[in-house]
């Protein structure tokens, strides 16, 4: 019998993914529940829309009624919960929607897949499981060395991360208290195809497009770890399959950089891709800009766990995955032009000066 696999936040940068993944390499039936704020893009999903085995729901994950009756029709086997708000600096500038979302729309979601699985029998109750999709925020910052493990403690220092801890915790406690069959996987930063443009990659490759200064937070030393979109993906499905319910995983890709050596290479491979027209390198765009409040030094993960107990590691080097995520937008401008023409010019965010909604 086909699965049917509840994913939030669907129409997202990973969420699409996610889909795309499922519908293009497996045989579940998926449900994209998202609410279709700004980040969300339903042309992610023009490739796999017209699948029998795809369909959308409108529904907020913070109203009760609605997602009780999605349980309720689709009779899920698996839930992927990946809809959050995201961005760091909108959470600086406007917490309470990621509180409202983060926080409040997890519980919604974990109390109706409580009350849903309690109400099933037999393998249908065995098998189910509900992933709650975070990142490696929960855990702060790190030093020059180190690298967070899926014991590392939680330190948030963002409006956003907290929100996330909060929701992972809530997560936890749902297994421990009621015994809701839960996994959870907390990963480093993403990019690729697809995403929005208010992220670094993309606004990096966005602002040499348009021949306009390139900003850099603070001198650029900021250190992430990057993992490609498509890689997380299967990393996602791998941990909802076959993870050991109560455990989290690390998801990571590997591959440390400094933020100026990320935009640096940008302009590099940019520089051939697409030259400005005067023949002046693009990294001479660059500019430093006061630092985001409270900005992390370092992430970095361990994906031993991963690895070992479920035989996953990211296929991309950087090197591969940029390219392609560079090529991809070059290829795809009607995609990102229509989200600079109607929902975000690239404007500077989380300076900490605006009024929290």
């Amino acid at each position: 019998m086909t699965k049917t696999i509840l994913v939030t936040g669907g129409a997202g940068f990973i969420g699409s993914a996610v889909i795309r993944l499922l519908i293009k390499e497996t045989d579940v039936t998926v449900v994209n529940v998202d609410k279709l704020t700004y980040a969300a893009n339903l042309d992610t999903l023009e490739s796999v829309s017209q699948s029998e085995r795809y369909s959308l729901e409108t529904v907020d994950i913070c109203d009760s009624d609605g997602v009780t009756k999605l349980f309720n029709t689709y009779l899920p086997d698996t839930v992927m919960h990946l809809a959050a708000e995201s961005h760091v600096d909108r959470s600086i500038d406007g917490p309470a929607e990621f509180i409202q979302t983060n926080i409040v729309g997890t519980f919604v979601l974990l109390e109706a897949a409580l009350a849903y699985w309690k109400g099933l029998e037999g393998m249908a109750r065995d098998d189910f499981r509900f992933h709650h999709v975070s990142t490696d925020e929960v855990y702060g910052s790190l030093g020059e060395t180190g690298l967070f493990t899926e014991e590392s403690q939680y330190q948030p220092n963002s409006p956003y991360s907290a929100s996330k801890a909060s929701s992972d915790h809530l997560v936890r406690a749902w297994h421990e208290t009621y015994g809701l069959p839960t996994v959870v996987t907390n990963c480093t930063n993403n990019y690729g195809p697809y995403q929005f443009p208010e992220k670094l990659i993309p606004v990096v490759i966005l602002k040499i497009l348009a021949g306009e200064p390139i900003p850099i937070y603070g001198k650029g030393e900021n250190v992430r770890d990057w993992l490609y979109v498509e890689d997380h993906a299967r990393a996602l499905w791998r941990v909802a399959e076959q993870g050991e319910l109560g455990e989290t995983y690390c998801i990571g890709g590997n591959c440390e950089m400094q933020n100026i050596d990320i935009v640096k290479g940008i302009c590099t491979i940019m520089d051939k891709l697409a030259p400005s027209s005067e023949g002046t390198p693009h990294v001479d765009l660059i500019t430093y800009v006061e630092d985001r409040p409270g900005h992390d030094m370092r992430y970095a993960m361990d994906i031993a766990k991963i690895g070992r107990d479920l035989d996953w590691s990211p296929d991309e080097t950087f090197a591969s995955g940029l390219r392609q995520t560079v090529e991809w937008y070059l290829e795809n401008r009607g995609w990102w032009q229509k989200i600079l023409d109607t929902k975000h010019q690239g404007q500077r965010l989380g300076t900490g000066r605006a009024k929290a909604k």
